[in-house]
């Protein structure tokens, strides 16, 4: 599997916005010719809400604003999710009709890499990675031309202020029941092991990739214009 790199020449390891990070998994799925791709990503903070979601149902956008919060709808479905440069978002792109058999490659992955860490993680029908019976790892999926594109959020370290705040629902449950209820149902890979972030990337990516594909600036600017679908308040906000 080929792990997918952005030149440093351009962007000189800044990261790029969510969005930006979409439609790489999206050009990759449909541009790229290897049969399997990977790539990590880590953004400012930010919200990222399902395709089948109404943003004002799941975003507390009042709270975003005010904390310079970015939101974004991605196009698999699932559930709302914080992400900042705390945590690490995992991108799997594949050849074929099955996303099932993907998420589950994937899936099996990620337990590997558990695994190498000497950590006993399990996976449930709700597309979660669990340690101890607590959320470590959120995974959604979706096919696009022959390709399956699977993206997940691992949970190293986070700000739980925002991740609480920023998401509705996890407002709600913070008001009547507390930080530390919520924090009961997730854990942080850092609490688990000695390795830094840096070390668990370099981790996942020898355990799981050979080789890279260094992207051309001429890929870069078609993948811009395809964040741009991304960008649009109609797009955004629908449904």
């Amino acid at each position: 599997m080929k792990y997918i790199v952005l030149p440093d020449k351009i962007y000189k390891g800044q990261p790029q916005r969510l969005s930006f990070y979409l439609a790489m998994e999206e050009f990759v799925a449909r541009y790229v010719t290897e049969h399997e791709c990977f790539f990590m990503w880590q953004v400012a903070p930010t919200v990222i809400f399902g395709r089948n979601q109404l943003i004002e149902n799941e975003v507390n956008l009042d709270f975003c604003r005010k904390h310079d919060i970015q939101v974004y709808r991605r196009k698999s479905g699932g559930g709302c999710v914080y992400a900042d440069s705390d945590n690490v978002m995992l991108s799997y792109v594949s050849v074929g009709d099955s996303v099932g058999q993907a998420f589950n490659r994937f899936i099996q992955m990620v337990l590997l890499v558990f695994r190498r860490m000497g950590l006993e993680a399990v996976s449930t029908q709700h597309n979660d990675v669990l340690i101890d019976n607590r959320k470590v790892c959120g995974t959604a999926c979706y096919h696009v031309d022959g390709r399956n594109i699977v993206h997940s959020t691992l949970l190293y370290d986070t700000n739980m202020t925002n991740m609480l705040q920023a998401i509705t629902p996890s407002r709600e449950k913070l008001q009547s029941k507390g930080i530390q209820s919520v924090r009961q149902r997730i854990t942080l890979l850092k609490d688990h092991v000695s390795l830094s972030l840096e070390e668990v990337k370099t981790l996942i990516r020898e355990t799981i990739c050979s080789g890279e594909l260094v992207l051309t600036e001429k890929q870069l600017i078609e993948i811009e214009h395809m964040e741009e679908e991304y960008l649009q308040k109609e797009f955004i906000n629908k449904l």
